[in-house]
């Protein structure tokens, strides 16, 4: 066969599994701990739709294992956001438990068209933005503290669900735990615990009880 067939077919199968790997639908990061399932009890509810709400543990939810991870809540969170950017992932170590990562915009950044005046993309469990010549549609301190890339770890089947039904300018609504993932083998994921952050290590990592589209 020659050379050129070969190679237009491997790229063809390669589109294939790559259509497939894109189009593929959030999975539960977990549904059981053990012989018992571990529920996921929502945090105290955002009471600004402009602003997350980050609140104390408070006992409400204590650290459980998955597979060969000890999950360890931090602190509550709840929002309501703009989806910015969705990006899935399928083979990275961290899509293990988190198989979405969205881009979301609050306050200011939850205006409709913000994403439209903005170069916004995802790759890699990071989130871009750019602007053109004409300058940031607001301050980019604002774009830092009304913006994130959350990676999102569904509790349940549900919730996988419905994340797999969000797409780029939706409203929604999350509610869940910020934590930190400890693997038996050492490697960690720990969220951000501040909105103030940007750069490596200022995602969040979030627990989801529920994400609602509004």
């Amino acid at each position: 066969m020659p050379r050129w067939l070969w190679l237009l077919l491997f790229g063809i199968v390669g589109a294939l599994c790559w259509a497939g790997y894109r189009g593929r639908a959030p999975q539960a990061a977990m549904t059981m701990s053990g012989e018992s399932m571990v529920t996921c009890p929502r945090a105290p509810a955002f009471t600004r739709v402009d602003q997350p709400r980050q609140t104390e543990v408070n006992g409400k939810i204590s650290p459980f294992r998955l597979g060969d991870a000890t999950i360890s809540p931090l602190a509550g969170f709840s929002l309501q956001a703009r989806v910015l950017s969705r990006e899935d992932y399928a083979l990275d170590a961290e899509s293990e438990f988190s198989p979405t990562d969205l881009a979301l915009g609050w306050g200011p950044m939850s205006e409709p068209g913000m994403a439209d005046r903005l170069s916004i993309s995802q790759s890699s469990r990071f989130y871009y933005y750019r602007w053109g010549g004409e300058g940031p549609p607001i301050a980019p301190d604002e774009i830092v503290r009304n913006s994130a890339n959350i990676h999102m770890v569904p509790a349940d089947a549900g919730v996988a669900r419905a994340l797999a039904s969000v797409d780029a300018g939706d409203m929604v609504s999350v509610n869940g735990w910020l934590i930190r993932i400890d693997r038996d083998n050492g490697w960690h994921w720990q969220s951000s615990l501040t909105r103030e952050d940007s750069g490596s290590g200022a995602c969040e990592v979030v627990f989801v009880c529920s994400i609602e589209t509004r």
